[in-house]
Parts: C-alpha cells; sequence; structure tokens
C-alpha cells in the first residue's frame, strides 16, 4: 500500500472547492499575491491599449496635401469652410500646411474653388469688378488698375512650369505731353520655384517678353527677374553680340539635325533602327557682307540739261565834231534811197553780237547694292558607324561584318542625303563597328509601396500582427497560466481526495478513461482490479503488481482495442510531467 502512495506523492494541501460559476482564469488570479495581481491588471491594460491604438491608427486614412503656402487669412477662412463641410483635416504643425484625406483632396478643392478660396492677395482685373465707392480720386483709381494689372501678369507667370509662385512690381511715370524726353516704365519680377527646380535661359526671356508686351511703352531690357533667393536671373549687361551667337549656334544646331534626321531615314531601312550612328558637324559662314556698286557706260551719252544765251548790239555811225551838234536830235524822216535789206546789212555791218551755249550730258550709270546671305555652308564633315548585320546561318542569327562594297554604298547614300560638295571640301567617313549590348533601361515607373493603396494594406498588416502578437505572445500566456494554475491545483486536490479514499479501502489510486484519478480495491489473491471494467480495467492493469510480459500483452492489447483512451493516457502522463 506504501509503495502504490509513492508513485503519487501529494504537491499541494487540499484545497475547498472553488464556487463553480467563477472562470478559471479569475480564480488564478485571486490566488496570486497582490503585487502580483496589480501588474498582471497594468500589463493586460497596456496590452489592450496598445491593440486599440494599433486599430484606430490602421482605420485612419491616409492624407495628402490641400493647401500650403497660403496667407494666415486665407488659412482661417479654409478651415472654417472644411468645418461647415464636415470634412476631416489636420495642420502640420511645422509648415502650416492643410492635410485632407488622399481621396477627398480633388473634391475639396472644387467645393473651396466654388466659394472663392483661397482669396489670394495677388489678385488680377478681380480689383476692378469692386466697387470703388463714391468719391474716389483718379490717384487712387490709376493705383488700382496697376495693382491689378500686376496682379493680372503674376498670375500668367504662375502657370509656367516650375514656378510656384510670382510678384510683380511695375513703376509707371506720369506721361506729360509738355515734357519731350519721356521716362519708360519698368518692372521687376519675383519668382518662388518649387524645391529642387530651375527656370532655363528660355523660361526666364519668355517671362521677360511676357512683362514686356503687357505694358505699353516698356521695353525688354526695363524688366529684371529674381528668383526668392535673390538670384538675377537676366542680366541687362549682356551685348548683343552674346544674343546673336546663341542664335547662331541654334541655327547651326538646326541644319544638323535635320541632315542627321535624313541621313537616318536613308540607313534605318538597310541597317535597322539600332544599326547605326550619325553625327554631323557643320560649319556655318556668319559673315554679314553688304557691298555696293556703281557702274557708267561711256558709250550711252544723254544730254540731260542746255542753256544757250545770245547777245546782239547794232548803233548808227557818228559824224561829225563831237559836241552839241552831235547831241542833237534826229532830223525829220525822208524817203530812204537804198533797199531795206541793203540798210539792214549795212546796220549789221556796223553792230556787235556774242552767242554762248552750256550743254550737260549724263552717262549711262548703275547702282548696285547686294547683302550676301548668312548662314551658308561652308563645309560639312559627316560621320558615320553602322553595327554589324545579322544573317541567317542554318536557322540561327548571327553578326557578320560589312563588306569594303557595302560601306561604299552605303556612303554614297550618305553623300546623297547631305548633299555633299568635293568643292567645299566636304567629308563622309562610314565605318563599321560592332555594337555593346544595350543595358536594360531602369523602370521609371512609380514604385508600388509609393502608392496610397499600398500604404493602406500595410497599415491593415501591420495592425494584424501586433494584434496577433499581443494575443499569442501576451494575453494567452497570461490566461494560460492562471487557468493553467488553477486546473493543476484542481488535479493536486483530486488526487490528494482519492489518496485518501485508497488508504481507506485498502486499495491503489488509478486513471480511469477520462484522467481523473480514483481510488481503486484490489484482490489480494488475484492482483485484479475491483470496480473498474472494460478497457480502463486493462488500463489499471499495469499498475498491479504483475511480471513485465503480462504488463506487455495488456498494453498491447489496449492499444489495439482502444488507442484514443491510450492516447488520452499519454497526454495527461505528458502534462503532469510538464
Amino acid at each position: 500500500m506504501s509503495e502504490a502512495n509513492n508513485n503519487f506523492p501529494v504537491e499541494a494541501q487540499p484545497q475547498q472547492p472553488q464556487d463553480d460559476n467563477t472562470h478559471p482564469a479569475m480564480r488564478g488570479l485571486m490566488k496570486l499575491s497582490p503585487g502580483r495581481q496589480i501588474g498582471m491588471m497594468l500589463a493586460l491594460a497596456v496590452s489592450v491599449a496598445i491593440g486599440l491604438a494599433v486599430v484606430l491608427w490602421a482605420q485612419a486614412p491616409s492624407y495628402d496635401l490641400l493647401m500650403s503656402g497660403v496667407a494666415e487669412k486665407d488659412a482661417a477662412e479654409i478651415i472654417a469652410a472644411l468645418d461647415k463641410l464636415e470634412a476631416e483635416y489636420k495642420v502640420e504643425p511645422s509648415t502650416g500646411a492643410i492635410m485632407v484625406p488622399a481621396g477627398k483632396v480633388r473634391d475639396l478643392k472644387l467645393k473651396l474653388a466654388a466659394q472663392g478660396l483661397p482669396r489670394s492677395t495677388s489678385l488680377g482685373y478681380e480689383l476692378l469688378d469692386k466697387d470703388s465707392g463714391f468719391g474716389t480720386s483718379k490717384n487712387i483709381e490709376l493705383m488700382r488698375f496697376q495693382r491689378a494689372l500686376e496682379g493680372e501678369i503674376a498670375l500668367t507667370i504662375q502657370t509656367i512650369q516650375n514656378i510656384k509662385s510670382a510678384k510683380v512690381l511695375l513703376a509707371l511715370p506720369v506721361q506729360s505731353v509738355f515734357v519731350r524726353e519721356r521716362k519708360k516704365p519698368s518692372a521687376s519680377v519675383v519668382v518662388e520655384l518649387y524645391q529642387g527646380r530651375s527656370l532655363e535661359k528660355e523660361q526666364v526671356e519668355s517671362i521677360v517678353h511676357l512683362v514686356a508686351s503687357s505694358v505699353p511703352l516698356m521695353e525688354a531690357g526695363q524688366v529684371t527677374v529674381v528668383d526668392h533667393k535673390g538670384r538675377l536671373l537676366n542680366s541687362k549687361d549682356t551685348p548683343e553680340d552674346i544674343s546673336l551667337t546663341s542664335k547662331q549656334f541654334e541655327y547651326k544646331k538646326n541644319i544638323e539635325e535635320h541632315l542627321r534626321g535624313r541621313i537616318e531615314n536613308i540607313l534605318t531601312p538597310l541597317v535597322g533602327n539600332d544599326g547605326m550612328r550619325a553625327q554631323i558637324s557643320a560649319d556655318v559662314d556668319f559673315t554679314v557682307t553688304e557691298k555696293t556698286q556703281e557702274m557708267f557706260n561711256p558709250d550711252l551719252p544723254a544730254l540731260r540739261s542746255e542753256q544757250t544765251q545770245e547777245d546782239l548790239n547794232s548803233t548808227n555811225k557818228v559824224q561829225g565834231v563831237p559836241g552839241a551838234l552831235s547831241n542833237q536830235p534826229p532830223p525829220t524822216g525822208v524817203a530812204p534811197e537804198v533797199a531795206s535789206g541793203q540798210e539792214k546789212t549795212a546796220n549789221a555791218e556796223s553792230g556787235s553780237s556774242s552767242k554762248t551755249a552750256t550743254r550737260n550730258y549724263e552717262l549711262d550709270k548703275t547702282i548696285t547694292h547686294t547683302r550676301l546671305a548668312t548662314g551658308a555652308l561652308r563645309r560639312l564633315s559627316v560621320a558615320v558607324v553602322v553595327d554589324d548585320k545579322r544573317v541567317l546561318v542554318d536557322g540561327n542569327a548571327i553578326q557578320q561584318a560589312y563588306s569594303q562594297e557595302d560601306l561604299n554604298q552605303l556612303r554614297d547614300l550618305v553623300k546623297q542625303a547631305v548633299g555633299y560638295d568635293s568643292a567645299r571640301g566636304d567629308q563622309v567617313t562610314v565605318t563599321n563597328v560592332t555594337f555593346k549590348a544595350a543595358e536594360a533601361l531602369e523602370d521609371l515607373s512609380e514604385p508600388f509601396w509609393e502608392k496610397t493603396w499600398f500604404m493602406d494594406i500595410l497599415k491593415l498588416l501591420i495592425a494584424a500582427a501586433v494584434l496577433i502578437l499581443l494575443i499569442f505572445k501576451v494575453l494567452r500566456p497570461v490566461f494560460a497560466t492562471l487557468i493553467g494554475k488553477d486546473e493543476k491545483e484542481e488535479q493536486l486536490r483530486l488526487l490528494e481526495e482519492a489518496r485518501i479514499t485508497a488508504e481507506e479501502i485498502g486499495g491503489v489510486v488509478r486513471f480511469d478513461e477520462n484522467g481523473k484519478p480514483v481510488a481503486v480495491k484490489i484482490d489480494e489473491e488475484t492482483g485484479e482490479v475491483l470496480g473498474i471494467t472494460g478497457g480502463a480495467e486493462d488500463l489499471l492493469l499495469l499498475e498491479a503488481p504483475q511480471s513485465y510480459e503480462k504488463r506487455l500483452e495488456y498494453v498491447q492489447k489496449l492499444i489495439d482495442e482502444d488507442p484514443k483512451l491510450v492516447a488520452q493516457v499519454i497526454k495527461t502522463w505528458l502534462k503532469e510531467d510538464g
């Protein structure tokens, strides 16, 4: 009897049975010390708080930018409008940007725009729509118009790519009809660029000409463009020669690209899209030459003008001695004794005459003014490289170099395409070289992990992982510890009661098919277990004083007849060992 009792040592004193309505975990918690109870409750509370926080974080929507960089007054009006729309939003403390759920950005922007928000301080001609009130002076009207013009130009400049905002200041001098030398208007433009962006030279020039064209009498040289970092984007000291050189470079580049396109069009069908590379260097003459030529033809004179002057003087002969008698009036007329013709001849012989003629002749003259065209080609240098051709040999595509005859034919085609002129000294070179394999292009598409839906799914997965971790690594071990402790104590209590009963009846303690310890009586003569039948009896015989062969026979028989019962017994043993 004592041997049987030693097989089941008592680990705890028997306790009074607890209320059956109390949960085992609660009973286990009540049996802990007060300090451990407080620690256990704090751990459970923290775990539940973390779980709730993770669930709320996973359910919170992803926010995107709605407005940024607006004035404080506009921001207050936008927030008030969002409150009326009952829309979710948050304001970044560092930048003041207004964030809303990603899926509602466009909808909210349209609703705010319908309300005229944001009311930017840089308004355009909308300022003129407001009532100026009675008694507004002319100066105020002029200032309102100037401010409206500045705002309209600034809004137009903001439509250019890479420009975040713009501000325009106009200096419009008052013109007077009494002043001969009038002052020219000027303008200053300050542009704010997006982070990491810059303006190209063509964009700056377009801004300058846009402002100059928007203000009467303003010239492009009177416009200054500055970025938000204080850097001058256009220089007024740039000489015209530099601008002309830039235009010449663009003209030269256009010629080269045009000729290269002609080469690619004629060779692509022969060598493939990736089977050739062509480069052209064009020597262009930009010299400006003007020539004036004046030529005379002496063989074709022409009378341009003629002036003739003739003087005739006739007087009578003086007779007698000079004196008073000579000055007397002529006598009365008498009939002439000679014919009139003879008289005239005589008078003519007695008079004097002179004749003068001036003639101007104009020669045949030709004046030629010639201005030679600029941008004439002086020389062309063309370099073409072709890859090996691909041919089929026994059904396999292999690369094969071009023959010299093929290269000569390609060179002739290139000469015809670019307008080869040997008199200019043009050079055309066509070379066959094996190209290297092209590297794979980098995928420039947006990665999926940067998309909104991926972040939402990731948040849900993280929340689920945290909850699973809390359940299986924190809550379950805690409850298993509490419940297991209570079950172990209950098992010890039943075992102690079975031991006491076994001592009273003179039997031993055995386990039934449910794993509960029971007290059984053993026949002293036969050694058989009394009070247990079926498979349980065979199971209890294992602890009876029998030979090893008989016990082994019982175990094999029990395994064949009821394997589930054997498995239950083994599980009970493993639990006791643990």
